[in-house]
């Protein structure tokens, strides 16, 4: 395929950032990958696993002449970043991030930017309780969504041509104001980390012997709490206020699901878990405030292909 970027640059080689370049190299989307981080022996592998063609610890260096630059690092470092890299930004220039969190980021990325720069902020659905350049792989954005978070009045140019790149890695995009994808990936995201942090805590006072008979459903429940703490930290930190009204909501389902298993009504005990399951199945309660957007998809999927 034709290159979408003559040359990207991706600063932080982590799970997401790594599986980024590897994807980009292995799909043609770009003439030239460069990775940025601060690991010598990240630097190293991203080199020797063809994820990149030049790999550096030089922000400016790293990002001079990028069509595309990439925020891989955590959401509270990317501000700082920026302002390291702002300088040294071609004209023109695009600049999209990994970010749990978009809120934050819409406040306060743009305005570092120098004139004719454009700041389109994303989040790439995908990972795992991994984390690391070793960790990543070039398929992980394979069929996950990717939310394009642009602020309001951002010209449709940009948008869609990040939307393409994202789309070119795999993902299926949508899109997002920067607040309603917060309040969003709070309740599917955010809250289940929240919940499976505190039960891992909770298993402190456990019996003894708990452990040695845990099962499957173990496993799955607790998987995401076993995620980078400071990863998380940040994430559920900054979006503390979209996540606190969910929060309540889910503690009182528990209260009330407590207050059916004291009387020993297991015909209420029943209904209760069958409205959950249907919930489940209906996606949640409400009807999704969006879609994958069709002028984007169209976009995205006629430059992608595109021989």
């Amino acid at each position: 395929m034709t290159p979408l970027f003559d040359r990207i640059t991706i600063v932080g080689l982590g799970l997401l950032g790594g599986s980024i370049a590897l994807a980009a190299k292995s799909r043609g989307i770009a003439t030239t990958v460069v990775g940025v981080t601060r690991r010598p022996e990240t630097l190293t592998a991203a080199v020797r696993d063809g994820a990149v063609d030049l790999a550096g610890s030089d922000l400016a260096e790293g990002v001079r002449g990028a069509e595309l630059v990439v925020l891989g690092t955590p959401v509270f470092a990317m501000a700082e970043v920026l302002r390291k890299t702002a300088p040294h930004l071609r004209e023109g220039a695009l600049v999209t991030d990994v970010g749990s969190v978009k809120g934050i980021l819409a406040e306060t990325l743009p305005g570092i930017l120098p004139a004719g720069a454009t700041y389109v902020g994303a989040h790439p659905m995908a990972g795992s309780h991994h984390s690391g350049f070793s960790h990543a792989t070039s398929d992980l954005f394979e069929d996950a969504a990717c939310i394009v978070s642009p602020i309001p009045g951002t010209p449709r140019a940009p948008v869609e041509r990040v939307a393409a790149f994202w789309s070119a890695l795999g993902a299926r995009v949508l899109e997002r104001d920067p607040t309603v994808h917060d309040a969003e990936v709070g309740w599917v995201s955010h809250v289940p980390h929240v919940i499976a942090f505190a039960f891992a805590q909770a298993l402190g006072v456990s019996p003894p012997g708990a452990s040695e008979v845990r099962g499957s459903g173990f496993r799955d429940f607790t998987r995401i709490a076993l995620s980078d703490p400071d990863l998380w930290a940040d994430i559920l930190v900054s979006n503390r206020k979209a996540i606190a009204g969910p929060l309540q909501e889910v503690c009182e389902q528990i209260t009330a699901l407590g207050r059916i298993l004291e009387t020993g009504d297991a015909e209420a005990a029943e209904q209760f878990i069958t409205a959950a399951r249907d919930n489940l199945g209906r996606g949640g309660n409400h009807a999704q405030s969006g879609g994958a957007i069709p002028e984007i998809q169209a976009v995205s999927k006629k430059t992608a292909t595109k021989e």
